[in-house]
């Protein structure tokens, strides 16, 4: 009874956020220069310069690097250096031209879901970045369909499950992130397979979702993906009976 199964990119896929918490931890060391980053809160200046920018800048590196720069100008005092400003702009440019690495097992997993399932990737961010991972992955073939989105929320749920002509309850996300991932496919009806990443960025961290949701299973690995799959699928047969 699911007709429709989405594959999240960054961090189900590929790795993704170990190279923004690399570049993180050299921001930590650049203002360190000019702070004493014990009583500074870097940290949670950082991540609520973050919160305020997603609405104008989206989310990865691009809208990371701004928000960087905006802190450190803040936190310093505008003390901080054109040298130094320079260094945080080539943290951003470090990602954007980072190679995509493909988490193991990655192609093995999504051509067995796709062996009983049409699927789709779903990912969100800049959308440069993402073409340009999508492109090097050399993933793409395997998808019915790719979409780039800027948020990953019910109401962006709810346009593409009218634009792939899908119920709600027919469509399963795979993904990493509970709060952008799994919660708003739930909400709507849907099912989800978590794939922990060992990093989760703190705004991902945040959702509602109780634990142990029915209409949730847990894939350690993405080995585990397709046998997840197979037994939420039977779930929603079984539920469609009812």
């Amino acid at each position: 009874m699911i007709d429709l199964v989405g594959f999240d990119a960054d961090d189900t896929l590929w790795h993704s956020e170990v190279h923004f918490q690399a570049a993180h931890a050299e921001f930590e060391r650049i203002i360190g220069r000019y702070v004493d980053l014990g009583d500074a809160a870097l940290h949670d200046r950082m991540l609520a310069t973050e919160r305020r920018n997603i609405m104008l800048f989206g989310y990865g590196a691009k809208g990371m690097t701004l928000s960087m720069i905006e802190t450190a100008v803040d936190i310093t005092g505008e003390r901080i250096s054109a040298a130094d400003i320079h260094r945080l702009l080539g943290l951003g440019k470090a990602i954007l031209t980072h190679p995509v690495e493909l988490l193991p097992g990655v192609r093995e997993a999504v051509t067995e879901v796709a062996a009983r399932h049409r699927v789709v990737l779903i990912t969100k961010g800049d959308l440069f970045h993402q073409e340009a991972k999508v492109r090097q992955s050399g993933l793409a073939e395997l998808f019915h369909r790719i979409e780039i989105v800027s948020e990953k929320d019910p109401p962006t749920y709810q346009r593409l499950f009218e634009e792939f002509g899908v119920d709600a309850g027919r469509f399963l996300m795979v993904g990493n992130s509970l709060r952008s991932d799994i919660e708003p496919v739930v909400r709507l009806g849907g099912w989800g397979v978590h794939v922990p990443y060992p990093v989760t960025w703190a705004l991902e961290q945040e959702h509602g979702l109780e634990a142990g949701h029915a209409r949730v299973a847990e894939a350690p690995t993405l080995a585990d993906v397709p046998t997840a799959v197979a037994r939420l699928a039977a779930r929603a047969a079984e539920a469609a009976w009812d």
